[in-house]
């Protein structure tokens, strides 16, 4: 594996496990399946992961020909995406949840959250969509599709570490109660800042990059 694409593996590992952020939503897991038997959450899980896997890697396939149809510059979509993962950093930072992944509050304690009602199916909303495959999940698969730029070798990696980001995910769910009890809240929040510090690193980077890249784009059109 050569520098570039390793890098690039590596980003998108980080980029993908920081925007999903499986540590966040477990307490939201928690609090939604409580009056769900363990056999049911299980499957609750699993479907979640499956769907949102689905609907990120839909994004990744076709969602750059959408952007080149909408007339949507892979500059500008850099810009804007970078804009949405540093509002999601920015909470994070503070050591609060983004409203991306919990739209209601900013911080959810599991015993405050209401069973879901009979009859509604958790897997699709709120598990799959907004938390696993939110917006920032979809702004930063269709940013790193851009910088894969259609080379086999960079979509089949970006392939793999959304597949290994989503197995990651479902590990770290499924063991939700047992990962907040040991770490408890002082840890979680620890976490938090840190990835948010991350993400936010990464979110400034891309806006300097489309910024560059646009303005490159103008002196050769000169």
């Amino acid at each position: 594996m050569d520098n570039n694409l390793f890098q690039f593996v590596l980003t998108a590992f980080v980029m993908l496990i920081v925007v999903v952020n499986p540590i966040i939503i477990a307490p939201i897991f928690v609090g939604v399946t409580k009056a769900v038997e363990a056999d049911a959450c299980r499957s609750i899980l699993r479907r979640a992961i499956i769907i949102a896997f689905c609907v990120a890697l839909f994004f990744l396939l076709v969602g750059r020909m959408f952007l080149s149809y909408l007339g949507v510059s892979i500059y500008s979509f850099a810009i804007s995406g970078g804009i949405l993962l540093f509002v999601i950093a920015f909470p994070m930072l503070l050591g609060q949840n983004s409203s991306v992944h919990t739209p209601e509050s900013d911080n959810i304690d599991p015993k405050d959250i209401p069973a879901a009602p009979e009859g509604d199916d958790v897997a699709i909303f709120p598990m799959a969509f907004p938390m696993l495959a939110g917006p920032g999940t979809i702004a930063t698969v269709l940013v790193l599709a851009a910088q894969a730029n259609n080379d086999p070798r960079f979509l089949g990696s970006l392939i793999a570490s959304l597949a290994v980001v989503y197995l990651v995910s479902w590990l770290i769910l499924s063991m939700s109660e047992r990962i907040i009890t040991r770490l408890g809240d002082n840890k979680m929040n620890i976490i938090t800042r840190i990835l948010g510090l991350i993400l936010a690193a990464i979110a400034v980077q891309y806006v300097l990059n489309g910024f560059t890249g646009y303005y490159n784009f103008l002196i050769s059109q000169k």
